[in-house]
């Protein structure tokens, strides 16, 4: 087992990780930048290294000042977390280098995994149902048209290095293609230093749906069940759940085993997520590999009563999984708080945490770095914490999140609270019927003076 895990990472799951590291007995070291030395993961952490100013290009981004902190204080092991250098083949690969292990995916997995348009690929190969679309790289915008207008609209244009709805075109008519096109490879370009693009028929009515897997180093893999990720807001999600209410038995079985295939095809190792679209029909297709722990990650914990962070460890230290496959047997919901105004539309708020009252009680669980006082940088991603429910049932597990925002106090910044409280009100999410689409119709009602 690992003796010291230096966390590249910052506020809440960096906080996340270090809690599991010492309730393992593994000494923990922080890496901060400037704007982050009063971040509670700074404090509980057994070492603290800076690594840069608040830029992530000069402090968590940089390889180079990570790899050094994790050698003056002889830290065996590494975590990335997620975002940052967490899918980064070159980082991982240094720590190979270093003699440091990555609590990861393998440079090769991804690389593999990472570029979309190859990863569809080796689903492909693995028997794992695909979104009907080009096989690889589209060469030309002729071949672009051909394809197209062969499959029907719509169709979706993807960025074969995207992330984060950069670089995706939803092209409903041919008319429409060219410029749809251009403009794709143009953002791609700008994002990725990479404008090549693939093809996809677009899924209508949509539900992102994923399924949490494990898996060791002697090519076992498990699933943990599915997690609902469907409420998004450009591409980024708002709030998720699990079990999803649109999953039937026979569903879950069939992405549960589909995903376990698709892991153990590739000999993953390590926590992941197979990510599937699922249509109106409930016909499932593989979108996409994340090779990392997620945010959502604890809805998945609290249903099945089960540490990622620590399964992680222990699959990176070479212990092998139990190979259960999990169902929940609970319900769980998790709301990211961000410091954006919802009024606003969603404009980013940092500064500084005058007032905040934590919402607690059975069933409740709040996974965050800020505290009263503490003063937002305004250089990272917005999101300072995730407020998770958890019950017997859907709806009590609702109720119990309606409560709890009721009880969340935050003052001096806004933050999507409001927009929770008025999501949990909202009839189509109360009846579970919603898609990836569902925020293209939510208005926000307006704030109720004092």
């Amino acid at each position: 087992m690992f003796k010291k895990i230096l966390i590249a990472n910052r506020g809440e799951i960096a906080l996340r990780i270090i809690r599991t590291c010492k309730e393992m007995g593994i000494k923990t070291v922080a890496v901060y930048s400037t704007a982050d030395a009063e971040s509670l993961h700074v404090k509980f952490a057994d070492e603290a290294v800076c690594i840069g100013p608040p830029a992530s290009s000069e402090s968590y981004l940089k390889m180079s000042n990570i790899i050094a902190a994790a050698e003056i204080t002889n830290a065996d092991a590494i975590h990335p977390g997620y975002g940052f250098l967490s899918e980064n083949a070159k980082f991982s690969k240094i720590c190979e280098e270093h003699n440091i292990k990555f609590i990861g995916a393998s440079p090769e997995m991804i690389e593999k995994m990472g570029d979309k348009a190859s990863a569809k690929a080796t689903m492909k190969k693995a028997g794992v149902p695909c979104v009907p679309g080009s096989d690889g790289i589209l060469e030309s915008y002729e071949q672009t048209e051909k394809l197209a207008v062969e499959m029907g609209f719509p169709v979706m244009l993807k960025a074969s290095a995207g992330g984060g709805g950069k670089g995706m075109r939803a092209v409903w008519k041919k008319e429409k293609l060219r410029d749809a096109w251009d403009s794709a490879r143009h953002e791609a370009r700008a994002a990725f230093a990479n404008d090549a693009m693939y093809l996809e028929k677009l899924i209508e009515e949509p539900r992102h749906i994923e399924i949490q897997i494990v898996g060791d180093s002697r090519g076992k893999a498990c699933h943990l069940s599915e997690r609902d990720c469907s409420i998004q807001r450009r591409h980024q999600k708002l709030t998720e759940e699990t079990p999803s209410p649109f999953m039937t038995d026979e569903l879950r079985n069939e992405m549960g085993l589909a995903a376990v295939r698709a892991a153990e095809f590739i000999k993953y190792e390590g926590a992941g997520t197979i990510e599937f679209l699922v249509d109106k029909h409930r016909n499932f297709y593989f979108m996409e590999m994340n090779t990392r722990i997620q945010v959502e990650h604890p809805i998945t914990e609290q249903v099945i009563d089960f540490d990622l962070i620590r399964e992680q460890i222990l699959v990176a230290a070479g212990v092998p999984i139990s190979g259960k496959n999990y169902t929940p047997k609970l319900h769980s919901i998790e709301c990211r708080i961000n410091a954006e105004d919802p009024y606003n539309d969603f404009r980013p708020s940092p500064g500084k945490i005058t007032t905040l009252h934590a919402p607690g009680g059975h069933g409740v669980r709040l996974d965050t770095h800020v505290y009263s006082g503490y003063t937002i940088p305004p250089n990272y991603d917005s999101m300072i914490a995730k407020l998770i429910t958890t019950a017997q049932t859907r709806d009590e597990a609702i109720s119990k999140m309606k409560r709890a925002l009721d009880e969340f106090v935050i003052e001096g910044i806004k933050t999507t609270i409001p927009f929770h409280r008025q999501l949990m009100e909202h009839p189509d999410y109360l009846a579970g019927n919603y898609t990836t689409k569902f925020m293209e119709s939510f208005k926000m009602e307006a704030p109720i003076e004092d």
